[in-house]
C-alpha cells in the first residue's frame, strides 16, 4: 500500500515539476513567438517584409503620413523629411528619415515601428529600411536614412479596408541594448579594412 502511495505521488510530483518547466519555457517563447505572429498577421500594425515590388498598381490612392519619436534614454534628433505622400495601391514609395547623434560620443538606435490602423498592417509591405538593422552614429553625425514601401493591391480586395485612406507609418528609435558589442564590432571592421590593401575606410 505504501509502495502503491509512494508511486502516486512521484507521478504527481513529477506532473508538477514537468507544468512548471513547460509554464517557464512557454514564457520565455511568447516573446518571439508573438513577434512571429505579428510578421505573419500584421497584427498590432505590424508591417510585411517584401523582396520586390509589387506586380500591378491600382488607381485607388491611399495618403502615407510619417510619424518619429525617439526614447529619451537615447541623445538623438529624430524626424521625417517628409509630412505625407500620395500613392497608388501597388506604388513603390521612397521615403526618407533624418537622424542626428547630439551626443558626443558614438551611439547605436535600433528602430521600431508599425502603421495605423492596425488593420493596414499586413498590406503595407518594406523593401528596404533602416529599421532592419541598428544604426550606429558618429557625436554629430547626421544622416538620411531612407525607407522603400508599398501597399499591396490585394487591399482593394478587403471589404474591412474599404473605410481606409490614411496610413501612418511611425518610427520609435531606442538605445541597443546591445550598443558597447556593436560598437566593437564596428571598430573591429574599420581596423580590418585599413589593414586590407586599397581598402577605403567608410561612415
Amino acid at each position: 500500500m505504501n509502495d502503491k502511495l509512494r508511486r502516486r505521488n512521484l507521478v504527481i510530483l513529477s506532473s508538477l515539476f514537468g507544468l512548471v518547466f513547460g509554464m517557464v519555457g512557454l514564457a520565455y517563447a511568447s516573446v518571439p513567438l508573438y513577434s512571429l505572429f505579428c510578421a505573419v498577421t500584421g497584427f498590432g500594425g505590424t508591417t510585411m517584409r517584401a523582396d520586390a515590388a509589387a506586380a500591378t498598381t491600382l488607381d485607388r490612392k491611399i495618403t502615407v503620413r510619417f510619424n518619429a519619436d525617439t526614447n529619451t534614454a537615447l541623445p538623438w534628433s529624430f524626424r521625417p523629411e517628409q509630412k505625407d505622400m500620395v500613392l497608388k495601391l501597388g506604388e513603390t514609395g521612397l521615403a526618407a528619415y533624418r537622424a542626428e547623434n547630439r551626443a558626443d560620443k558614438p551611439t547605436v538606435g535600433t528602430a521600431v515601428y508599425n502603421v495605423t490602423p492596425d488593420k493596414a498592417g499586413r498590406y503595407f509591405n518594406k523593401l528596404e529600411c533602416f529599421c532592419f538593422t541598428e544604426q550606429v552614429l558618429q557625436p554629430g553625425q547626421a544622416v538620411d536614412m531612407p525607407v522603400a514601401f508599398f501597399v499591396d493591391p490585394a487591399m482593394n480586395d478587403d471589404p474591412n479596408m474599404a473605410d481606409v485612406t490614411t496610413i501612418t507609418l511611425s518610427y520609435t528609435f531606442f538605445r541597443a541594448k546591445d550598443s558597447d558589442a556593436v560598437l566593437a564590432q564596428r571598430a573591429n571592421q574599420g581596423s580590418n579594412q585599413k589593414a586590407a590593401p586599397g581598402a577605403t575606410a567608410t561612415n
